[in-house]
């Protein structure tokens, strides 16, 4: 779920020329074709801390779709439901006793009660064939998250696991409406606690109706394929946001604070889209004009701290008019930023052009056109592999050597 796929509009017309001013499944058998067929992504600094070079497996692609086997008795609606019939999409992915788990969002199709996003498990001992389970694990029900994630569903999965090996999922609660960012927490993958929204107890409460989505919480990427998140100067960190790439602390991983500019600080691009609604914000990772993430970014899998500083993959969003005149309208790439390892408010590198883009047709056709949604990253069996959703419906893998 993202502004483009349901619930807000790109900005064209006027209101992009005004933009512009301020600015100023389908197994083909044909082998891996590489991800970085756009020009060379580059940076003034180069690109050695960049995770680049991954190859889309095609004879394989996409590697999970919608499936009618799946059916659990919803708690909500007191019936039995096709609950990954329609589309399927956006994984996070875990790497546990010796087995990539994939948690993934899926939709049933439209009825007389619309349709709901669930989030399923799977599992995979060489990372690319997955066995489902037959019901999903996180959905909605008649708990006290009920008024925030019914009747759009809960969505976009990201897991990371703390020291003492508790999973913490953040995910997207959407009401229909209004898309805010929640927690949950398990032992297992299977049974999960909800803890409501991430910003709940923040700044008295003002953040708890806003857009909030997409949290990429700062962790080691261990040898052995565990995401760890990991504090800095006594902190966890969380890349957030779907306009721009915001920033926000925590002490235990359950309740957030978001970074707020300085009293004297303004922003680096002018605000529009859901950033308007929370201007006393800092922007970490701003869009930018006349390129492929002109319309908005989005935060990817979980930040990974290196030596070099924290890399983000994230996703982006292009509109023709004040973007790359080169892709179509809506396009979604994924590209990569470099943020100080002491300092996650300081961008220190950024990829000049996306590591990948749309061009398979389960990638450019589909719920939503145009799209490669990059959520999950595993390090696994002496490779990468990264994980994600295509046109909003199916779930592809691109993969490179460790």
């Amino acid at each position: 779920m993202r502004i483009s796929t349901r619930h807000a509009p790109v900005f064209t017309g006027p209101i992009a020329t005004l933009a512009l001013a301020l600015l100023a499944g389908c197994n083909g058998q044909s082998g891996a074709t590489s991800a970085t067929a756009p020009p060379a992504a580059a940076t003034a600094g180069g690109t050695d801390w960049a995770l680049l070079n991954f190859a889309k497996l095609d004879s394989i692609n996409p590697i999970m779709g919608p499936s009618t086997v799946g059916k659990f008795y919803d708690p909500i609606l007191g019936k039995p439901v096709l609950w990954e019939e329609k589309d399927v999409f956006n994984p996070a992915v875990v790497v546990r006793e010796g087995k990539i788990y994939m948690l993934y969002r899926a939709e049933n199709k439209i009825t007389t009660f619309g349709k709901a996003s669930r989030i399923g498990l799977a599992s995979s001992t060489d990372g690319i064939h997955f066995q489902r389970e037959p019901e999903p694990v996180l959905y909605p029900a008649n708990d006290d998250q009920k008024k925030y994630e019914w009747p759009g569903g809960t969505e976009d999965p990201r897991v990371v696991e703390s020291d003492d090996h508790t999973y913490y999922m953040t995910y997207t609660a959407y009401d229909g409406q209004l898309a805010r960012l929640h927690v949950a927490s398990s032992p297992d993958l299977h049974h999960w606690t909800k803890y409501g929204n991430v910003f709940a107890q923040a700044a008295g409460g003002k953040y708890l109706d806003k857009w909030t989505k997409s949290g990429s919480i700062v962790s080691r990427y261990e040898p052995d394929g565990r995401i760890v998140a990991t504090k800095i100067k006594g902190k966890y960190w969380m890349y957030w946001g779907d306009a721009q790439i915001w920033l926000a602390t925590s002490d235990d991983l359950i309740h957030w604070t978001p970074v707020e500019m300085a009293p004297s600080e303004e922003p680096p691009v002018p605000l529009r889209a859901q950033a308007l609604t929370m201007p006393t914000l800092k922007i970490i990772l701003p869009t930018r004009a006349g390129k492929f993430d002109s319309d908005l970014v989005e935060s990817g899998p979980p930040a990974m701290l290196t030596d070099q500083g924290i890399r983000l993959i994230y996703n982006s969003r292009n509109v023709p008019s004040f973007g790359d005149k080169n892709l179509p309208e809506g396009t979604y790439s994924a590209a990569q930023a470099l943020f100080d390892k002491d300092d996650p408010t300081k961008l220190l590198q950024r990829t000049d052009t996306y590591f990948m883009h749309p061009e398979k047709p389960y990638e450019t056709t589909g719920q939503v056109n145009q799209v490669v949604f990059l959520e999950g990253l595993a390090r696994f069996k002496s490779k990468w592999f990264l994980y994600y959703g295509t046109a909003d419906s199916k779930i592809a893998v691109a993969s490179r050597p460790e």
